[in-house]
């Protein structure tokens, strides 16, 4: 019997790698695949564009026509995705193709809705891409690919120049110093300072301070291994990252205000911040006063801040392409495309313009970026983002942690707890002195030691909560 099944097993794999191989595509009956995905804007116009090249060529020669479709944003897309998965009465069909997250192609996943890709590529192939982003694409035991990079983005730092000299001319300020977030929450105390009481830094994306800073002090925290997840929080861990960001943004040193940092950045508040090389587009040219008045300022992108003593270490973000699982001859098509979209050439035009960082090796090289931005006349801080973002993944260890059930809800619980409890310190922080309290002993009593553990345990407790789900 047990031979019986090996031999079963061997034809079955045999069958699936022979039709990988055997799969026969015809100009004259193209395949015709949905693709949706989250782009708006100058990156949707770029996708569409390489879209459309891939359409008139190779699709035109093999047979294949892709049809994107914008839906949206990201939880636009995820919502009407899972309505297509559960049938929900009214969703539309389910797409050939897919942008997704991690957490949401795990939940597809798990429906039997996904098709491994790898049986259409080659070992070869399949080491020309960054070899973490394709381990984020290997969702379950088995190995197989799920999700295929096409494009990806980190963390950096942006810094409003223009004030940032004028900051240096006065004090002398290191750069150097902000390398480090010890070094970060130092120069923020100098400027808020010399700046009469201004914030100096913000942050977008919380989670991603908590779980790589977590990681760089030797604790992972959503550990995952056979589908199981872990949950590690470590007390002195957790205790230098308050102090790292609930400590000076009580103090004013780091701030807050508008919907995202750099809105803060355009409307004065901030000199600095830490976001995604892909929302860094988004950094302004020009700075507007309360009068309304605006003046021009210059841009500068630093890679991101580590802890004193650690590791460099940056979160590893951006959604891939899912292809639902169909016919060979589907999934054959929607791989020959994906594949034809990340070859070098093709995938960097799509970083020069997005701010997304390219998912090959070679493409990764900051002389090829380089190279290729000059020769596309890209310069500025487009520019400066891409170079510093291929730094980053050349020098720095990636990192997103593998989805886990309740993975979503759970990372929401770690994006908000902290920065929620920070500013509601610095709220009873204006309460206590009206009150008559020093300032220095309000903020102790609303950042040491007590303050500390009570929100640690509430932290503790919500996560439980949503895990135990």
């Amino acid at each position: 019997m047990k031979r019986f099944l090996s031999i079963l097993l061997a034809l079955t794999l045999f069958s699936v790698t022979a039709s990988a191989q055997t799969v026969k595509l015809s100009p004259d009956n193209p395949q015709v695949l949905t693709l949706w995905h989250y782009y708006n804007g100058m990156q949707q116009q770029t996708f569409d564009q390489l879209v459309l090249e891939f359409n008139e060529t190779v699709g035109m020669e093999k047979g294949i026509i892709i049809e994107p479709m914008s839906q949206g944003g990201v939880n636009d897309l995820t919502d009407k995705l899972m309505d297509a998965a559960n049938r929900k009465t009214g969703a539309d069909n389910m797409p050939d193709i897919f942008a997704a997250y991690a957490d949401t192609a795990h939940a597809v996943n798990k429906m039997g809705l996904v098709a491994d890709i790898s049986a259409y590529m080659t070992e070869e192939e399949q080491a020309e891409y960054m070899d973490s982003y394709m381990a984020e694409g290997r969702l379950d035991a088995q190995g197989g690919l799920k999700v295929f990079p096409i494009a990806k983005s980190t963390e950096m730092t942006l810094i409003n120049k223009t004030e940032w000299d004028a900051f240096v001319a006065d004090t002398g300020a290191d750069i150097n110093k902000l390398a480090t977030w010890e070094g970060v929450v130092e120069i923020s105390k100098a400027y808020y300072e010399w700046s009469g009481g201004k914030a100096f830094f913000g942050r977008d994306a919380f989670a991603n301070y908590i779980l790589i800073g977590s990681l760089q002090l030797g604790v992972e925290m959503f550990q995952v291994e056979n589908d199981v997840m872990t949950l590690n929080i470590d007390d002195q861990v957790m205790r230098r990252l308050w102090d790292n960001y609930v400590v000076p943004y009580v103090n004013g040193w780091f701030g807050a205000y508008g919907r995202f940092r750099s809105d803060d950045v355009k409307t004065g508040q901030l000199v600095a911040l830490v976001g995604s090389t892909s929302g860094a587009l988004y950094f302004p040219k020009e700075v507007t006063r309360d009068d309304g008045s605006t003046y021009a300022i210059e841009s500068l992108a630093l890679p991101l801040p580590n802890f004193e003593g650690t590791s460099p270490c940056a979160v590893q973000q951006g959604a891939g392409m899912v292809v639902t699982k169909s016919t060979p001859e589907k999934e054959y098509a929607a791989t020959v495309f994906l594949k034809w979209f990340t070859e070098v050439e093709n995938n960097i035009a799509f970083s020069l313009s997005s701010g997304y960082l390219p998912v090959k090796k070679a493409a990764n090289d900051p002389e090829v970026l380089h190279e290729i931005a000059i020769e596309r006349g890209v310069t500025g801080l487009l520019h400066d983002i891409i170079h510093t973002g291929a730094q980053i993944t050349s020098t720095y260890r990636l990192y997103t942690n593998n989805a886990f059930d309740n993975g979503y809800e759970a990372r929401q619980v770690v994006d908000t707890s902290m920065v929620e409890a920070a500013e509601h310190a610095k709220v009873e922080l204006a309460l206590l002195v009206e009150a008559g309290m020093a300032r220095e002993e309000a903020i102790e009593r609303l950042t040491g030691d007590e303050a500390f553990e009570a929100w640690l345990a509430k932290f503790k407790a919500d996560m439980e909560q949503v895990l135990n789900n």
